[in-house]
């Protein structure tokens, strides 16, 4: 029911802000086990997306908005894989987030209010090439008040998504 509740209201939110810009909803490509995807006339272009709230956080913290793990394709914008958290909270301001698949490498994002991203390109390209073939990814982040937060994400259906965006809005398009 909450993961339910998480992508309706994500949905929600994110057809508000595109919507104000581009005056189009979002069309859902597919619900892919833990992860959906859809995709989104933009200004300048269509884009696409996969999110999935995590299965899974800990932390002591008394209050929280959904959380989610994001992989967006631009076509217009020539980006491809972007890798983005939306937190649910505000990221501590100097503190580093991190993300790691299974026992890969951990990276370190960037943080900037509510949200994170991966620092370069090919960060991006090597996190999505481990989450087709891993089974979680956890994410490490702490909010402004302090509060160290783990949260589990799921990458069951991470490929099938991934594949759905790609068919929509990969580079050939």
């Amino acid at each position: 029911m909450r993961k339910t509740f998480a992508f309706v209201s994500f949905l929600g939110l994110f057809c508000l802000s595109v919507s104000a810009h581009a005056g189009e909803e979002p069309v859902i490509l597919g619900q892919f086990d833990d992860w959906n995807a859809f995709s989104v006339q933009e200004e300048g272009g269509k884009a696409c997306y996969m999110s999935s709230a995590p299965i899974k956080s800990v932390g002591k913290y008394t209050r929280r908005d959904d959380s989610f793990l994001t992989v967006t394709h631009r076509p217009h914008h020539n980006t491809f894989d972007v890798v983005s958290f939306e937190a649910g909270f505000t990221i501590r301001k100097g503190s580093k987030p991190t993300l790691k698949v299974d026992r890969k490498k951990t990276m370190t994002m960037i943080p900037v209010g509510g949200f994170a991203w991966l620092k370069e390109e090919a960060d991006d390209r090597k996190m999505v090439a481990d989450m087709r073939l891993g089974g979680k990814a956890v994410l490490n982040s702490q909010s402004a008040r302090g509060t160290k937060i783990t949260d589990t994400f799921s990458l069951k259906g991470f490929s099938r998504a991934y594949r759905a965006i790609q068919e929509a809005c990969g580079r050939d398009k």
